[in-house]
């Protein structure tokens, strides 16, 4: 340790907390965490070593300093944010860069000096009042060559705790990595505190990311999205490490299917919220091994995944006992399990928007003590009895179906991507793409969603996502797409693309075309696609289950009748439809993004004229046996 730097963290901290930082042999992280304490100046210091007495210390500061609450079923705690500070805050997160850097349009950055002189002011002695928690975790599973040390500063106990929920712990890595260590560091302030122990400055929100440094700063701020760093801030500075270093960091469930005879194939997924992400990675009978994101590496010609999470920070509105039994019974169960921004009963029991049984008629939730009817003052719209983006976090094991591989630090041999968006007239509900180039462009690349009228305001107009990952880029989307199709490119057999669907309309009755279930057994096709034990159809667009394989696994899978008409009406190929979308994507690549790979418009040519040559041959709308040769 530089002399300066350990005289000065001598200074402020208590004998014991020093030593465990002076373990870790890299004099960076000593510096960065002194120069954390100089400016936030916290009344109290904490290091975290990761022992059962640290982890323990931390859980019960949340609830000496009132950060949580404890429920009625052991282990249950409750926080709250401000009623004002829900989400994600876009409009003040900044990328930090330098005079003529350049991440695209599509990122808000910000004169790296500007953003860092900003910082030093908010940020200037704002723990003064405060314990300072220093805790260290690893993203991706620790020894592993996916490990990422991470070190968290944060004043607040409840993100601290939140923390050693979600990931694995990280002080034995930072110890192992040495000075060869590469680790992010985040830095956040929950700032001034109200009476109900939630961030007050709203005004002075900010979350800035300095790729230079791997370090992102948050402050004043308690939700989730914004202080839990190693989420999607972290996420933000693995993608922009990877496209340097040739792998991936996807926004990604990473499960294993079952197939015959005991094999197991493990797929990731792509998803944009509302389009069954966490339904897929919690689907009955297969086995979760993450629901959010995942690393991708190449180890010789195959293609390996892990999770970088161990726990979940999960959306809750909606979930029952009926369509998500396994979180259902975990969230009834003693166990570990931070509940934010639900509706508190008297009697310590919670209640959220789409939970069995009924609304309690009065409680507090995250505007304050609430009664049905209750309104917001700004609006006159009716609060509900949570908050639509309320959330729970909690470690995975507590699932009964959490995969055996979860924390293998070689990760999981990949066997398929799929992407999947909610569209209610073009794509089929499963569809193999012709090869990894065709399912990165034309699946990936593609990738959109309509919204709905019941939570996101008009219905059906359609959002450009691709790969489900374009909130968290770091790097200009152009660059971001070729390093996705240099990534399989050159492997000799890289893991299939699929394209799913699961919000096909009827063309003409408009009626659901798939049920809740039938994903059950578009997985068991793909995971037989994977291993060559079926065939296909050709389409213009890529590769479609023929009638007869689906009618076998719909009875073994569903125990379900699944007619010819049923399949008719999935399959059938919907040419003007899927121009119509080309047009769209080639269009939105044209003019909102800059530097595109050349190679994005050729695919969609090749596939414009596919569909052209079809049409002009069997007309608009291609019943899937007809293109049989």
């Amino acid at each position: 340790m530089e002399p300066e730097t350990k005289e000065f963290l001598k200074s402020r901290l208590r004998p014991e907390d020093y030593e465990k930082l002076a373990r870790i042999p890299h004099p960076r992280l000593h510096r960065v965490v002194a120069r954390s304490i100089q400016i936030c100046n916290p009344k109290r210091i904490f290091v975290s070593d990761d022992s059962p007495e640290d982890i323990a210390y931390i859980r019960q500061a949340a609830l000496r300093d009132g950060e949580e609450r404890a429920l009625a079923v052991p282990g249950h705690t409750i926080h709250f944010d401000n009623y004002k500070d829900q989400a994600r805050d876009r409009k003040h997160t900044y990328f930090l860069l330098r005079e003529g850097e350049d991440l695209g349009p599509a990122l808000r950055s910000r004169d790296r000096q500007e953003g860092l002189d900003d910082i030093a002011e908010i940020m200037a002695d704002i723990m003064q009042e405060h314990e300072l928690y220093i805790c260290f975790f690893c993203l991706g599973p620790t020894h592993s060559e996916f490990s990422i040390p991470c070190v968290q500063m944060t004043d607040s106990s409840y993100v601290a705790h939140s923390d050693t929920l979600l990931y694995r712990p990280g002080y034995e890595e930072f110890v192992r990595q040495g000075l060869q260590g590469r680790f992010f560091s985040f830095l956040h302030s929950q700032g001034q505190l109200d009476e109900r122990r939630t961030s007050c400055n709203l005004e002075q929100r900010r979350v800035y990311i300095d790729l230079e440094d791997d370090i992102v700063y948050s402050m004043n701020t308690q939700y989730g999205g914004n202080t839990i760093g190693l989420k999607k801030l972290a996420m933000r500075l693995a993608i922009n490490r990877a496209s340097q270093e040739g792998w991936l960091t996807e926004h990604m469930l990473v499960m294993g299917v079952n197939g015959p005879a005991g094999r197991v194939t493990y797929f990731t997924g792509a998803f944009p919220s509302l389009c069954g992400k966490t339904s897929t990675a919690m689907m009955e009978g297969e086995n979760i091994v993450g629901d959010d994101i995942a690393y991708l590496r190449h180890r010789g010609d195959e293609v390996y995944a892990v999770n970088v999470e161990k726990g979940v920070f999960g959306i809750i509105q909606g979930i029952n006992s009926e369509d998500d039994p396994l979180f259902w019974q975990a969230l009834h169960r003693p166990g570990e399990i931070i509940f934010s921004n639900v509706l508190i009963t008297p009697e310590g029991g919670v209640h959220w928007i789409g939970k069995d049984g009924q609304t309690p008629s009065r409680g507090e939730n995250h505007s304050g003590p609430w009664r049905p009817g209750k309104l917001d003052e700004e609006t006159g719209r009716e609060i509900p009895v949570s908050h639509p983006n309320a959330r729970f976090t909690m470690d995975l094991k507590l699932l009964p179906n959490l995969s055996p591989e979860r924390d293998n630090p070689a990760g999981v041999k990949l066997g398929a991507v799929v992407y999947g968006g909610r569209d209610s007239d073009t794509w089929v509900p499963v569809e193999q793409s012709f090869d990894w180039v065709h399912g990165i462009i034309a699946k990936g690349a593609s990738l959109e969603s309509e919204t709905t009228a019941a939570t996101l305001g008009k219905e059906g107009v359609r959002e450009f996502n691709p790969m489900s990952n374009r909130d968290f880029l770091s790097v200009p989307i152009g660059r971001y797409i070729q390093s996705n199709v240099d990534f399989g490119r050159e492997l000799e057999q890289p893991p299939l693309i699929f394209a799913v669907n699961y919000f096909l309309r009827h063309r003409e009755t408009k009626k659901w075309l798939n049920d809740k279930t039938d994903k059950r057994v578009w997985y068991k096709w793909m995971e037989l696609r994977v291993h060559g034990e079926v065939e296909a159809i050709r389409t213009p667009t890529g590769w479609i289950p023929l009638y007869e394989d689906l009618r076998r696994l719909f009875r073994q899978v569903l125990d379900k009748e699944y007619t010819h008409q049923n399949y008719v009406d999935q399959f059938t190929v919907r040419v003007p439809e899927k121009l119509a979308k080309i047009e769209r994507i080639e269009q939105i690549y044209r003019h909102d993004v800059p530097d595109v790979p050349a190679i994005l418009f050729g695919v969609l040519e090749q596939e414009r004229q596919r569909l052209l040559e079809a049409q002009a041959a069997l007309g608009d709308y291609i019943e899937p046996e007809r293109l049989l040769p």
